[in-house]
């Protein structure tokens, strides 16, 4: 009807999908706007993979490390202030009765100088009850020679993996243990030097704790140390280890002597601290790769304004709003940032699922070993996916993404017809 203004069509209409897809598929002449938006593609996909690949495995690192770390250390260390701890066994058993304990173990620490005629390292022996490590679940799972049992009235020693593959001692072997710190005499303190049979080999899988522990009886580990019936501390584990300063104070009172307790936050702070340094300096490097990916987005889309401002100008004559042109562009471009963020995801996925079976084929491959466990600590490259921070590095893709394509979109969408169609 004459008069009658024509009905703008509804934002994201078909027909403005169909133009979009049409500009993704561009001609031969367009290739290197084509070249720009595969290489947009790759960067979002690249970035967003590695962001998900490297944030799990730094998250499985600091798991398997707190895991290691306090699931063999305990998370509350009490120690004596003002008497020497020989009413430990009464003290020891009144913690593990408070509420959110689920066990106190008295220990004797010292460190000493373990040889076989094969070489020597130097160690940590820790004096416990047989009862007590077979309650620590880290080493009773993992025993890979000999037994734990009657451990209290063998006088033998259980030693680590790698302690037992340098100084190539197995069970049943003869460990010899060596302190300066010995007997007085006369002349001064005499070494003192002690072999003892290998009752057990644990592997925990953490390097540096399989090189360096070694377990007496608890008895014996006083006679060897002088000690006098008594000992270093008392390591309280937790039900939770994040729950430590809820327990500290009934702690304290079921001790009932002045105490020292210290946790296992206190001890490792400036290692996991640096672990949270690392880890947050490699998010926003990596997250570099997907803002240059975005870039690459508003050049592409710049690029692609211009070869078809011809087109624009036509779609603007037959009766296409400012609106419509926008939408398009953002369309095209949004569709880059949005396929590369999905494809980014699954691979990152894929990737770190199989992480083990990568890094041993690409082992194979270089004829070299990828993963030393004695140089990281682990025996196998951990990965753990955090949803809440694959959630968050999806958002920031398609965020950046996203505000990529405005500027492009509205320069499109600013264009004249009458201008473009006569220089077009």
């Amino acid at each position: 009807m004459a008069g009658e203004t024509p009905s703008s069509t509804k934002p994201f209409a078909p027909f403005e999908w169909m133009i979009a897809g049409r500009y993704l598929r561009t001609r031969r002449r367009e290739g290197f706007v084509s070249v720009i938006a595969g290489f947009s593609f790759l960067g979002i996909m690249l970035g967003v993979a590695t962001l998900i690949v490297v944030l799990s495995v730094m998250n499985g690192f600091r798991k398997e490390m707190l895991n290691k770390i306090v699931g063999i250390n305990g998370h509350i260390f009490v120690a004596p202030m003002d008497s020497p701890l020989t009413d430990y066994a009464e003290v020891a058993k009144r913690i593990s009765a408070v509420p959110g304990v689920k066990l106190a173990i008295p220990l004797v620490e010292g460190q000493a100088f373990g040889s076989s005629p094969y070489g020597g390292s130097g160690v940590l022996v820790r004096g416990i009850r047989a009862e007590d490590l077979k309650k620590v679940h880290t080493i009773a799972a993992n025993i890979r020679q000999g037994t734990l049992d009657d451990f209290d009235t063998s006088e033998g020693v259980a030693i680590g993996q790698r302690l037992s593959e340098s100084l190539s001692v197995q069970a049943g072997d003869t460990f010899t243990l060596i302190t300066p710190r010995g007997a007085s005499t006369p002349f001064g303190t005499a070494p003192r030097v002690k072999g003892y049979p290998v009752r057990a080999v644990f592997e925990i899988g953490m390097s540096e704790f399989d090189a360096t522990f070694v377990y007496l009886p608890l008895s014996e580990a006083q006679s060897y140390f002088n000690r006098q019936g008594d000992v270093n501390v008392i390591e309280v584990y937790l039900d939770n280890a994040d729950k430590v300063d809820e327990a500290r104070a009934a702690i304290e009172e079921a001790a009932g002597r002045p105490i020292l307790m210290t946790d296992w936050r206190q001890r490792n702070r400036s290692f996991f601290g640096a672990l949270q340094v690392e880890r947050n300096v490699m998010f926003m490097i990596l997250t570099l790769i997907v803002l240059v990916a975005a870039l690459n987005i508003i050049s592409g889309l710049i690029m692609l304004v211009k070869d078809k401002s011809s087109d624009v100008a036509i779609l603007r004559t037959m009766g296409a709003t400012r609106g419509t042109i926008m939408r398009v562009f953002f369309i095209t471009g949004a569709s880059i940032g949005f396929v590369g963020t999905v494809a980014g995801f699954l691979l990152g996925l894929v990737f770190t699922f199989n992480i083990q079976r990568i890094q041993r084929f690409l082992s194979w491959i270089l004829n070299r070993d990828l993963w030393d466990p004695t140089v990281r600590f682990l025996s196998e490259v951990p990965a753990e996916i955090n949803t809440g921070e694959v959630i968050t590095v999806l958002t920031m893709a398609l965020v950046l993404s996203l505000i990529a394509t405005l500027y492009p979109s509205w320069r499109a969408a600013k264009l004249d017809p009458v201008e473009a169609l006569r220089y077009g």
